[in-house]
């Protein structure tokens, strides 16, 4: 396959030629199941959330891996962000249409891992 024929397919509406290094479908790929990605795009399933109450809801998340997480699904069009006007500004994270689509089967994958492994393997539950 020639440099670049996988993104003259997708313009005349075939399919990506995801396994080629270059497709752009490829990257966002990597990103939503990069090891925080996905831990990013769950946590935003029910409510929007700011940088720091998302921070808080991934344990172990530095913040420098969370603003490059949210920077990458930003940019592909997953997630979105607000800035309200007031001093200091105030920044919430939301999912985007697509975000939630593409969410959805990432939750339901979480879900029946979970339902699955053994009581003795499940984290007390908070609340």
């Amino acid at each position: 396959m020639v440099e670049g024929a996988q993104l003259k397919q997708a313009e005349a509406g075939k399919r990506y030629e995801v396994f080629h290094t270059d497709c752009p479908a490829r990257d966002m790929v990597d990103h939503v199941t990069s090891r925080w990605g996905i831990w990013v795009l769950i946590s935003l399933r029910s409510n929007d959330l700011r940088f720091y109450e998302l921070r808080d809801s991934i344990q172990g998340i530095s913040e420098k891996m969370l603003a490059q997480t949210l920077r990458a699904l930003l940019q592909d069009g997953l997630i979105r962000r607000e800035v309200a006007p007031t001093t200091p500004p105030q920044v919430t994270y939301g999912l985007t249409e697509f975000g939630q689509d593409i969410g959805e089967p990432l939750t339901d994958l979480f879900d029946r891992i979970t339902k699955r492994l053994p009581a003795d393997q499940r984290p007390p539950r908070s609340g």
